[in-house]
Order: structure tokens, then sequence, then C-alpha cells
């Protein structure tokens, strides 16, 4: 088979890929779920997701392992896999744990030693979740900056913020301050001493929560200070990943956007053929598009560490600042009532916003970006 003809099989398994997610998404109802998580966040009740949705997605399509290699218990795939998945979800603003546990506690995980194939073989099952306990205060990755401490006999004392899932997670994988520096260790979600509060956020489409550990007993994966570069190493995959679901998201704000720019009538005529309405629909789908190319640029990376770093921080930026700007200009494009509670528009603007800030913001990678390159 000739390089063009793996390439096109490659393109062919990746598009029917989408096309199963898209239509999981449609048949468990698209943005009506969001909705529905909306409404069980504002009277307290559930675990944080749609528990239907996720047993489509993770159990029954068995998306729960993507990207885990099928040695330690995964489905297998890579980046574009993962990446494909996750414009679909930002796309429709689906409520699962994919993000969280599948692929920022399952990549890390996955460059554990210690792991073993147990806990990715239950992860990828679906029917337990795992999250990652790490970011500081200010939800960026600074491994010189823990909030957790851990013994000399592996007891965990401090308070994680932001933890993705924190609250419905059966694994925490807790990045500590040690002797040796930053090592990981595996906590129950039920352990002795952990305490998880549910934090009322901006998007209630993706769960946080404060996880306090107390005396806490954790089993090692890494020894000797090496849990920050399996952290580091994971959190670029997951930021690749992330930006696609910005795009998917932003996508969907410029669907929404065109759609009403070619029904809203203003002067008898629709607003889509005013100028200033063409010009700014045409500058969103730049902004789509260039994100869309960053990802891309991301994935080529895929197998050399250094330049999917530099590729992921680029990722990220662009992405972020790209999906606030449409989210916003959607809104604006709607007019009064794109203000409004019962438009879906509000809901795009508050992931646009949380995932701006999720793992860092722009300013943060423009930082390390600026140190990955010597500057």
């Amino acid at each position: 088979m000739t390089t063009a003809q793996q390439d096109a099989e490659r393109a062919s398994e990746l598009a029917a890929l989408r096309d199963a997610v898209r239509d999981l998404i449609e048949g468990s109802g698209g943005i009506a779920v969001a909705r529905r998580q909306l409404d069980a966040v504002s009277v307290n009740t559930g675990p944080g997701y749609d528990q239907d949705a996720w047993r489509l997605l993770g159990t029954e399509m068995g998306l729960a392992g993507l990207g885990l290699a099928e040695d330690l218990g995964g489905a297998g795939g890579g980046l574009a896999e993962l990446t494909v998945v996750a414009e679909e979800l930002g796309h429709a603003l689906l409520p699962v744990p994919f993000f969280s546990s599948t692929v920022l506690a399952g990549q890390i995980l996955a460059r554990c030693p210690g792991t073993g194939p147990d806990v990715l073989a239950q992860l990828s099952t679906g029917g337990e979740l795992a999250a990652f306990a790490g970011p500081g205060p200010d939800g960026c990755w600074r491994p010189d900056r823990l909030p957790v401490e851990a013994t000399t006999d592996g007891r965990l004392n401090g308070q994680a913020d932001f933890v993705l899932d924190g609250a419905s997670a059966a694994h925490l994988v807790v990045a500590a301050r040690t002797p040796a520096g930053c090592d990981l260790l595996l906590v129950a979600g039920d352990a002795e001493g952990v305490q998880t509060k549910a934090l009322e956020t901006l998007d209630p489409t993706r769960a946080q929560a404060r996880v306090t550990l107390e005396n806490t007993p954790g089993t090692p994966l890494t020894t000797g200070g090496a849990g920050a570069a399996a952290v580091t190493a994971g959190l670029d995959v997951a930021l690749v990943v992330l930006a696609a679901e910005q795009v998917g998201g932003a996508a969907a704000c410029l669907d929404l956007a065109v759609e009403y720019a070619k029904l809203r009538q203003q002067f008898s005529r629709p607003i889509g053929s005013f100028q200033a309405i063409k010009h700014k629909l045409a500058d969103l789908l730049l902004l789509v598009e260039m994100g869309r190319s960053a990802v891309d640029r991301a994935m080529a990376a895929e197998h050399d560490p250094a330049r999917l770093a530099e590729a992921a921080a680029v990722a990220k930026i662009w992405c972020s600042d790209a999906y606030t700007t449409v989210a916003t200009e959607n809104v604006q494009i709607h007019g009064g009532i794109g203000f409004t509670w019962e438009h879906d528009a509000h809901l795009y603007f508050r992931r646009a916003r949380a995932d701006e800030q999720l793992l860092g913001d722009a300013t943060f990678h423009r930082e390390r970006l600026a140190t990955l390159l010597s500057w």
C-alpha cells in the first residue's frame, strides 16, 4: 500500500469516527443534553455529567479508553482520534467526562511506570472516572508550587482546586511535593481523609471540585521526582485536545451566527446582506479555520515531545482567543435574543470563558512558549 493510499484510508477512518460520534450526539439530544445538565446543577442533583450520554459514548461506543495503549487496557488510537471526538463534543457541549478522565487523567496515568494496566483498564470501561489533582490555586500547572505535600510514608496533605469531575472520580491522580521534587500518587476517591466539594462554576456542563486531603494514604505512581515530566507530557496532549474542543465550539457559534444572519430581517433585508455583518462573519471564519490549523499543526508533532510542547502552547493560545471572540460576537450578532437565557448562545459563551482559563490562560501559555523557544 502506498503512502497516499495509507493517508486516504486513515482519513476515511477518522471521518467514520467523526460521523459515528456526531450521530450519537444527535441521538442523545444534542445541545438539549447541556440544557438538562444546567437544570440538574441548578437543583444540585446528579454526578456533574450526563450519565446516559457517557454510557453511550464511553462504554457502548468504547471511547472511554481512546488514546490509551491496548497493552495498558485502553482502546488504542492517538491524538488524531482524540481531537476528532473532542471537536464534536465541543460543538454540542456534551457534558461527559471524556476530557477530564480519558484525556487529562488517562494521558498522565499512561506515562506513569507504576500505574499497571488495572486502573487504565477500569477507566476504559467507562464505569469509573479518574481526575487529576495538580494545578495550583490559579488553575495553572506549576510543578514548583504544588498545593499538596506528601510525607515520607506516602501520606498526603493539602487542598487542590479546580479538579475536573473530582467529586465523581473513583481515582485521584495527585501531584505532590516530595523531598525529590514532584511525584504522582494514586488515591481512591473514597479513601480516608478525602473530602470533595463540588464548585459553583461559570460553565455547568463541566463539573469541578475542591479536593481536600488530610493524612490520606496514596499509592506511588512515580518516584525520584519523575512526576513533573509525566504530567507535562500528558498535559501537552490534553492541551491539543482542549484546543480541538474549542474549535468545535467556535464552529458551532459561527454556524449559529450565520443562520441567524440569513433569517433576521431589518429594513426589509436579511442582516447578513449588510457589509458590516458580512465582514464580521468572514473574520470569525478566519479565526475558526486558523484554530483548526493550529490543532492540525500540533497533531503533526505528536511523536516529537519538544515540537508538541511548543505546538500545544500555540494551539491553546490561539484557540482560547478565537473561541472567546467568536462566542462573544455570536451573542452580539443575535442582538437582544442573544442575551436571553433561553438562547443557546450563552451556553457557548460560558464554555468559551471557562476553557480560556482551563489549564492556564493565553497569557500563561505565551510565557511558557517564550521559555520553550528561549526568547
